[in-house]
């Protein structure tokens, strides 16, 4: 154990209650026992009647005799007080286009592209994000949600609205902002939201407008909030943002400008962990009576171990028309969604407290073999299904449906 002249004092900068930065500080105190045992300050310069849901100012920070900072730094002027400490600062968020300090966050490009390819899996072909204005991370969401959705061929419409700072502003604004997204949905329509709050809100007026979640607008957010998804009505799904792993390479990154290294001349991007499914986005919107049938039997059958061979029994097409069809209704082929439906489902075993072995993973997804199904997840998700479990946040991800 290191002596307490060399043990490193790291202040943590970050507003303690948001729920997904609780996994960010197990993620940086995991990597502190691991490389050295640090002493951690978590904002004890903040006072007020709620100093949990406030991040440790930089300009606390001046006279602290500490070793580094971790910090949401959300504002130029909070990035000068940074700079001014003279010890090392990693930033984890993400508001900021250009930050001009040292940073670790979730790949928010890649929460985008994550979500449309969900939404796209449902069969939705119309597609909405709702994000906020002159926030960088909420401009990245937004692009990687259009790149997606460009590249399958459907129709977005984007709507962003102001950050809501000011504490005294009228709660119905809000959800008049909210209002007039929806006014213009044809449905069935999916909608990313640029975190689970906000998406929370449009769950409610669509129910207050008539509108169904997720038959008419198919519903999802971002950071997994646990209150806020099971909560909402229907149970919202969201993506889940990475947070033990971000805190963790923060901390990581820290160690080493902490030693003396160079700070990396880009962001470290860490991809998000992947998509809880909830009931908000549990639809298939396919129209075309042939792929309409096929998906049912896939979802009702995916324990089975059968192929594309058995559709075509099934069905009253040849196999090039059936892969026509599921291209214009789904953007795949009849294999390629088979594939992805097992691997999702793979993803969600490998993911639950269960624990299963990959031979019955394997099983319970339908692949002929381990084999098989190994290489089929690699090819899908870039990893062996024994990384993608390794890697895992503790206590993984788990999905509602």
């Amino acid at each position: 154990m290191p002596s307490p002249q060399t043990r490193k004092h790291v202040a943590l900068a970050v507003p303690s209650a948001v729920p997904y930065l609780a996994l960010f500080t197990r993620g940086v105190v995991n990597y502190a026992r691991e490389h050295g045992d640090w002493t951690i300050s978590s904002s004890p310069a903040v006072e007020g009647p709620f100093p949990e849901t406030l991040a440790m100012p930089m300009r606390s920070l001046r006279d602290w005799p500490g070793d580094g900072v971790i910090g949401a730094i959300t504002t130029q002027e909070e990035v000068r007080e940074a700079k001014q400490l003279g010890i090392p600062v990693v930033n984890m968020a993400g508001t900021l286009r250009h930050c001009d300090l040292p940073r670790t966050m979730v790949d928010h490009r890649a929460i985008g592209r994550l979500a449309a390819d969900h939404l796209l899996d449902c069969g939705l072909r119309r597609f909405v994000y709702l994000g906020l204005k002159d926030v960088w991370y909420s401009e990245l969401r937004r692009d990687g949600f259009a790149e997606r959705i460009a590249e399958a061929g459907g129709r977005l419409s984007v709507y962003e609205t102001s950050c809501r700072t000011d504490p005294c502003r009228s709660w119905q604004s809000g959800i008049q902002e909210i209002d007039r997204c929806l006014e213009g949905i044809v449905p069935p329509t999916g909608v990313l939201a640029v975190h689970d709050y906000r998406a929370r809100l449009l769950v409610d007026e669509c129910a207050r407008l008539g509108l169904t979640v997720p038959n008419d607008v198919a519903v999802i957010g971002v950071d997994n909030d646990d209150v806020v998804c099971e909560f909402c009505q229907p149970p919202l799904s969201s993506v889940s943002r990475s947070g033990y792993q971000v805190g963790y390479e923060c901390a990581a990154l820290l160690d080493r400008l902490m030693a003396g290294e160079p700070a990396p001349q880009e962001d470290l991007l860490i991809p998000p962990d992947g998509v809880v499914k909830r009931k908000s986005t549990d639809l298939v919107a396919v129209h075309d009576p042939h792929v309409s049938a096929a998906v049912r039997y896939i979802q009702e059958h995916l324990a089975e171990p059968f192929g594309v061979e058995k559709l075509l029994q099934l069905l009253p097409v040849s196999r090039r028309r059936l892969e026509n069809l599921f291209k214009e209704s789904l953007g795949r082929t009849p294999y390629e969604f088979l594939c992805h439906v097992r691997v999702n489902r793979a993803k969600e075993l490998l993911a639950g407290p269960e624990k299963f072995s990959m031979a019955e993973v394997t099983r319970r997804c339908g692949f002929p073999n381990t084999q098989r199904f190994r290489l089929v997840f690699t090819r899908l998700v870039g990893k062996t299904p024994t990384a993608y479990r390794r890697e895992l946040p503790p206590g993984g991800l788990v999905s509602h449906q």
